[in-house]
Protein backbone atom coordinates (compact mmCIF):
# COMPACT_ATOMS: atom_id res chain seq x y z
CA UNK A 1 0.00 0.00 0.00
CA UNK A 2 2.80 2.28 0.75
CA UNK A 3 3.96 2.00 -2.85
CA UNK A 4 1.10 1.66 -5.16
CA UNK A 5 -1.00 4.68 -2.75
CA UNK A 6 -3.86 6.74 -4.39
CA UNK A 7 -3.93 3.24 -7.68
CA UNK A 8 -4.20 0.85 -5.13
CA UNK A 9 -7.46 -0.56 -2.54
CA UNK A 10 -7.03 -3.64 0.17
CA UNK A 11 -9.37 -5.91 -0.26
CA UNK A 12 -10.93 -8.47 2.50
CA UNK A 13 -14.36 -9.50 1.98
CA UNK A 14 -14.79 -7.48 -1.31
CA UNK A 15 -18.88 -7.22 -0.24
CA UNK A 16 -18.70 -3.17 -0.69
CA UNK A 17 -15.23 -2.76 -2.85
CA UNK A 18 -17.05 -5.13 -5.61
CA UNK A 19 -20.12 -4.02 -5.94
CA UNK A 20 -18.34 -0.64 -6.13
CA UNK A 21 -16.23 -1.59 -8.67
CA UNK A 22 -18.71 -3.38 -10.83
CA UNK A 23 -20.96 0.37 -10.74
CA UNK A 24 -17.78 1.84 -12.26
CA UNK A 25 -18.04 4.16 -9.07
CA UNK A 26 -14.74 3.22 -8.35
CA UNK A 27 -11.55 2.05 -10.64
CA UNK A 28 -8.33 0.70 -8.84
CA UNK A 29 -5.29 0.09 -10.71
CA UNK A 30 -4.59 -2.76 -8.25
CA UNK A 31 -6.70 -4.72 -5.52
CA UNK A 32 -4.06 -5.71 -2.37
CA UNK A 33 -5.73 -8.69 -0.48
CA UNK A 34 -5.61 -9.21 2.97
CA UNK A 35 -7.41 -12.26 3.42
CA UNK A 36 -4.10 -14.61 4.28
CA UNK A 37 -3.00 -12.64 6.82
CA UNK A 38 -3.62 -14.37 9.25
CA UNK A 39 -3.07 -12.09 12.32
CA UNK A 40 -6.20 -9.69 10.97
CA UNK A 41 -8.43 -12.10 11.89
CA UNK A 42 -7.73 -12.78 15.72
CA UNK A 43 -9.59 -11.69 19.20
CA UNK A 44 -8.14 -11.09 22.36
CA UNK A 45 -7.73 -9.95 25.48
CA UNK A 46 -5.19 -7.32 26.87
CA UNK A 47 -5.97 -6.74 29.97
CA UNK A 48 -9.64 -4.83 29.92
CA UNK A 49 -9.45 -4.36 26.21
CA UNK A 50 -10.83 -6.16 23.50
CA UNK A 51 -9.25 -6.48 19.98
CA UNK A 52 -10.64 -7.70 17.19
CA UNK A 53 -8.67 -8.37 14.31
CA UNK A 54 -10.23 -5.92 11.35
CA UNK A 55 -10.90 -8.91 9.28
CA UNK A 56 -12.78 -10.82 11.45
CA UNK A 57 -15.80 -11.84 9.38
CA UNK A 58 -19.30 -10.46 10.41
CA UNK A 59 -20.75 -13.95 11.26
CA UNK A 60 -18.26 -14.49 13.32
CA UNK A 61 -18.20 -11.54 15.56
CA UNK A 62 -21.98 -12.13 15.83
CA UNK A 63 -21.49 -15.41 17.31
CA UNK A 64 -18.31 -15.20 19.64
CA UNK A 65 -18.75 -15.94 22.79
CA UNK A 66 -16.44 -13.01 23.97
CA UNK A 67 -18.86 -10.52 21.98
CA UNK A 68 -22.25 -11.34 22.82
CA UNK A 69 -22.27 -11.04 26.45
CA UNK A 70 -20.02 -8.08 27.03
CA UNK A 71 -21.08 -6.12 24.03
CA UNK A 72 -25.09 -7.08 23.12
CA UNK A 73 -25.64 -4.35 20.47
CA UNK A 74 -22.63 -5.11 18.88
CA UNK A 75 -23.62 -8.40 18.17
CA UNK A 76 -27.00 -7.30 17.49
CA UNK A 77 -25.82 -4.99 14.93
CA UNK A 78 -23.28 -8.06 13.06
CA UNK A 79 -26.15 -10.46 13.27
CA UNK A 80 -28.87 -7.98 11.36
CA UNK A 81 -25.84 -7.47 8.78
CA UNK A 82 -26.71 -8.19 5.04
CA UNK A 83 -27.67 -12.38 4.68
CA UNK A 84 -26.11 -15.39 6.30
CA UNK A 85 -23.88 -15.28 2.91
CA UNK A 86 -22.59 -11.56 3.10
CA UNK A 87 -22.15 -12.09 7.01
CA UNK A 88 -19.77 -15.05 6.11
CA UNK A 89 -17.34 -12.79 3.82
CA UNK A 90 -17.72 -9.35 5.21
CA UNK A 91 -15.19 -7.83 7.95
CA UNK A 92 -15.93 -5.55 10.67
CA UNK A 93 -12.89 -3.57 9.08
CA UNK A 94 -14.49 -3.33 5.68
CA UNK A 95 -18.28 -2.10 7.38
CA UNK A 96 -16.33 0.77 8.51
CA UNK A 97 -13.72 1.50 5.77
CA UNK A 98 -16.87 1.94 3.75
CA UNK A 99 -18.16 4.68 5.68
CA UNK A 100 -21.93 4.17 4.61
CA UNK A 101 -23.96 6.78 6.72
CA UNK A 102 -26.30 3.72 7.17
CA UNK A 103 -23.94 0.82 8.41
CA UNK A 104 -24.96 -1.47 11.14
CA UNK A 105 -21.82 -1.46 13.22
CA UNK A 106 -20.51 1.98 13.09
CA UNK A 107 -23.54 2.82 16.07
CA UNK A 108 -23.06 -0.30 18.41
CA UNK A 109 -19.20 0.52 17.94
CA UNK A 110 -18.98 4.35 18.61
CA UNK A 111 -21.51 3.49 21.52
CA UNK A 112 -19.24 1.35 23.49
CA UNK A 113 -16.44 4.16 22.82
CA UNK A 114 -14.80 2.45 20.24
CA UNK A 115 -10.95 2.95 18.75
CA UNK A 116 -9.58 1.79 15.53
CA UNK A 117 -5.73 1.20 14.60
CA UNK A 118 -4.19 2.44 11.83
CA UNK A 119 -0.75 0.99 10.33
CA UNK A 120 1.47 1.84 7.37
CA UNK A 121 4.90 0.58 6.95
CA UNK A 122 6.27 3.18 8.78
CA UNK A 123 4.23 3.50 11.71
CA UNK A 124 0.51 2.95 13.91
CA UNK A 125 -2.16 5.25 14.98
CA UNK A 126 -5.01 5.37 17.07
CA UNK A 127 -8.19 6.96 16.10
CA UNK A 128 -11.36 7.05 18.01
CA UNK A 129 -14.48 5.57 16.16
CA UNK A 130 -16.61 8.60 16.83
CA UNK A 131 -13.56 10.60 15.01
CA UNK A 132 -12.81 7.90 12.45
CA UNK A 133 -15.78 9.08 9.83
CA UNK A 134 -15.81 12.45 7.58
CA UNK A 135 -19.00 11.54 5.55
CA UNK A 136 -20.37 8.93 3.22
CA UNK A 137 -17.47 7.13 1.90
CA UNK A 138 -14.57 9.42 3.45
CA UNK A 139 -12.45 8.57 6.52
CA UNK A 140 -9.39 10.04 7.82
CA UNK A 141 -7.64 6.95 6.78
CA UNK A 142 -4.30 7.74 4.39
CA UNK A 143 -3.97 6.36 1.05
CA UNK A 144 -0.88 3.72 2.87
CA UNK A 145 -2.97 2.75 5.69
CA UNK A 146 -5.06 -0.08 6.60
CA UNK A 147 -6.97 -0.95 9.48
CA UNK A 148 -5.23 -3.91 11.73
CA UNK A 149 -7.89 -3.45 14.44
CA UNK A 150 -10.68 -2.80 16.58
CA UNK A 151 -10.39 -2.18 20.36
CA UNK A 152 -12.95 -1.94 22.51
CA UNK A 153 -12.80 -1.29 26.35
CA UNK A 154 -14.56 -3.94 28.94
CA UNK A 155 -17.69 -2.38 29.66
CA UNK A 156 -18.71 -1.57 33.39
CA UNK A 157 -20.42 -4.26 35.45
CA UNK A 158 -23.53 -2.56 35.91
CA UNK A 159 -23.80 -1.38 32.46
CA UNK A 160 -25.97 -2.17 29.07
CA UNK A 161 -26.20 -1.77 25.91
CA UNK A 162 -28.76 -2.57 22.59
CA UNK A 163 -28.84 -1.99 19.03
CA UNK A 164 -31.98 -1.65 16.62
CA UNK A 165 -32.49 -1.46 13.09
CA UNK A 166 -35.67 -0.20 11.04
CA UNK A 167 -36.06 -1.38 7.84
CA UNK A 168 -38.83 -2.53 5.58
CA UNK A 169 -37.76 -6.27 5.46
CA UNK A 170 -35.80 -8.56 7.31
CA UNK A 171 -32.79 -8.78 5.45
CA UNK A 172 -30.78 -7.33 3.14
CA UNK A 173 -32.43 -4.58 4.17
CA UNK A 174 -30.29 -0.69 4.20
CA UNK A 175 -31.51 0.96 7.25
CA UNK A 176 -33.77 3.60 6.95
CA UNK A 177 -33.01 4.44 10.78
CA UNK A 178 -30.59 2.47 13.47
CA UNK A 179 -29.64 3.60 17.10
CA UNK A 180 -27.33 1.99 19.41
CA UNK A 181 -27.49 3.14 23.56
CA UNK A 182 -25.02 2.04 25.99
CA UNK A 183 -26.09 3.26 29.78
CA UNK A 184 -24.09 2.21 32.92
CA UNK A 185 -25.71 2.64 36.15
CA UNK A 186 -24.37 4.02 39.82
CA UNK A 187 -24.28 0.97 41.54
CA UNK A 188 -25.23 2.28 44.88
CA UNK A 189 -28.32 4.68 44.13
CA UNK A 190 -29.14 3.37 40.28
CA UNK A 191 -28.89 6.68 38.89
CA UNK A 192 -27.62 6.34 35.29
CA UNK A 193 -23.70 7.53 35.40
CA UNK A 194 -22.80 7.35 31.75
CA UNK A 195 -24.42 7.06 28.49
CA UNK A 196 -23.79 7.12 24.41
CA UNK A 197 -26.81 7.29 22.26
CA UNK A 198 -25.41 6.80 18.26
CA UNK A 199 -27.83 7.31 15.30
CA UNK A 200 -27.19 6.12 11.94
CA UNK A 201 -28.86 6.87 8.46
CA UNK A 202 -29.83 10.02 9.78
CA UNK A 203 -26.74 11.88 9.24
CA UNK A 204 -23.84 11.99 6.68
CA UNK A 205 -21.75 9.69 9.30
CA UNK A 206 -22.92 8.04 12.48
CA UNK A 207 -24.07 10.96 15.00
CA UNK A 208 -23.99 10.97 18.76
CA UNK A 209 -27.04 12.53 20.56
CA UNK A 210 -25.15 13.69 22.74
CA UNK A 211 -27.61 16.74 24.43
CA UNK A 212 -29.73 13.63 25.18
CA UNK A 213 -26.98 12.01 26.35
CA UNK A 214 -26.30 14.83 28.75
CA UNK A 215 -30.15 14.73 29.71
CA UNK A 216 -30.04 11.29 31.45
CA UNK A 217 -26.84 11.65 33.50
CA UNK A 218 -27.49 11.63 37.08
CA UNK A 219 -30.76 10.73 36.83
CA UNK A 220 -33.02 7.96 37.75
CA UNK A 221 -33.94 5.60 34.73
CA UNK A 222 -37.99 6.08 33.71
CA UNK A 223 -40.27 5.78 31.39
CA UNK A 224 -40.19 9.54 31.51
CA UNK A 225 -36.94 10.28 30.71
CA UNK A 226 -36.65 8.06 28.12
CA UNK A 227 -39.18 9.60 26.26
CA UNK A 228 -37.55 13.12 26.64
CA UNK A 229 -34.04 11.36 25.74
CA UNK A 230 -36.32 10.24 22.57
CA UNK A 231 -37.49 13.83 21.57
CA UNK A 232 -34.02 15.12 21.99
CA UNK A 233 -32.48 12.97 20.22
CA UNK A 234 -34.44 13.51 17.24
CA UNK A 235 -34.19 17.09 17.61
CA UNK A 236 -30.14 16.15 16.89
CA UNK A 237 -30.86 14.41 14.01
CA UNK A 238 -30.05 15.70 10.41
CA UNK A 239 -32.36 13.32 8.11
CA UNK A 240 -32.88 14.03 5.05
CA UNK A 241 -35.58 12.28 2.47
CA UNK A 242 -35.46 9.48 0.10
CA UNK A 243 -36.83 7.22 -1.82
CA UNK A 244 -36.79 4.50 1.32
CA UNK A 245 -38.26 7.47 3.99
CA UNK A 246 -39.14 11.01 4.92
CA UNK A 247 -36.79 13.18 6.68
CA UNK A 248 -39.78 13.67 9.41
CA UNK A 249 -40.51 9.88 9.33
CA UNK A 250 -36.87 9.56 10.26
CA UNK A 251 -37.42 12.28 12.97
CA UNK A 252 -40.01 10.41 14.50
CA UNK A 253 -38.34 7.01 14.50
CA UNK A 254 -35.38 8.27 16.04
CA UNK A 255 -37.58 9.25 19.20
CA UNK A 256 -39.18 5.97 19.24
CA UNK A 257 -35.97 3.87 18.73
CA UNK A 258 -33.86 5.72 21.23
CA UNK A 259 -36.38 5.59 24.12
CA UNK A 260 -36.50 1.58 22.95
CA UNK A 261 -33.03 1.28 23.06
CA UNK A 262 -32.74 3.09 26.23
CA UNK A 263 -35.24 0.74 27.96
CA UNK A 264 -33.23 -2.11 26.78
CA UNK A 265 -30.36 -1.44 27.79
CA UNK A 266 -31.15 -0.34 31.53
CA UNK A 267 -33.06 -3.81 31.79
CA UNK A 268 -29.90 -5.35 30.58
CA UNK A 269 -27.89 -3.01 33.41
CA UNK A 270 -29.35 -4.33 36.04
CA UNK A 271 -29.51 -7.67 35.09
CA UNK A 272 -25.71 -7.43 34.66
CA UNK A 273 -25.62 -8.60 30.87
Amino acid sequence: MGELRDNARPIAGGTDLLVNMKRCQISPADLVSLGKIEGLKDLSWSGDLLRIGACRTVARVCDSGEIAPRFSALAAGAGVLGSPLIRNLATIGGNLVSARPAADLPPPLIAFGAAVLLKTSSGERRVPLDRFFLGPGMTVMKPDEIMTEVQLERPAACSGSCYVKLGTRRALEISIVNVASFVALNEKDGTICAARIVMGAVAPTPRRAVSAENLLLGEKPADSLFRSAGKTAAAESLPIDDFRASASYRRDMVSILTERTLRQAVERARLGV
